[in-house]
């Protein structure tokens, strides 16, 4: 099935799993994670959090989805945006692949994405989405499961157009 990027709030995508923008401590953040925290349950998704612990910037780790229509919830820390120099790429790169096989392991067959570490993180929205979608691109090519990435502005799903449509040429 093709990605499919769209404008829409996460946490109400009846989806398999959805994706968490989180931090390390895996804590209630803002964004997206203080979103998706307030829409699951607070209490419940921080003591699931706190009982895995830590997550490392480019890994993924998955909770129950609680409150949310998704079953799952799966926490991925993307890099803070340095420059571009201190193997930022890679580490985002990794949040969708690593994301995308926890999904697989997990038998999801749907799953919704926010454009990782685009917000507070700093990430050039733009590199952000060529490596999202390449990323996501790449998985689909040898396994079949709905792929959302959800944007939060207008700007920012005219800008994932104009490099979508780059990428299928």
């Amino acid at each position: 099935m093709p990605l499919k990027i769209m404008q829409a709030d996460i946490t109400k995508m009846q989806v398999d799993a959805i994706v968490n923008a989180a931090n390390v401590n895996l804590k209630m953040g803002g964004g997206v994670c203080g979103a998706i925290f307030s829409a699951a349950g607070i209490d419940q998704l921080q003591e699931e959090c706190n009982r895995i612990g830590k997550c490392p910037v480019g890994e993924s780790v998955i909770t129950r989805g609680y409150a949310l229509p998704a079953r799952h919830i799966i926490h991925t820390v993307g890099p803070i945006w340095q420059g571009g120099s201190c193997n930022e790429a890679q580490l985002l790169y990794n949040c969708y692949k690593n994301s995308l096989a926890l999904a697989l392991k997990h038998k999801c067959h749907s799953i919704a994405f926010p454009l990782i570490s685009s917000g507070i993180y700093g990430y050039p929205k733009e590199q952000a989405l060529e490596i999202a979608i390449s990323a996501i691109n790449e998985f689909l090519l040898t396994h079949d499961m709905e792929v959302y990435l959800t944007v939060f502005d207008e700007q920012t799903l005219m800008l994932s157009e104009k490099i979508f449509s780059a990428f299928d040429k």
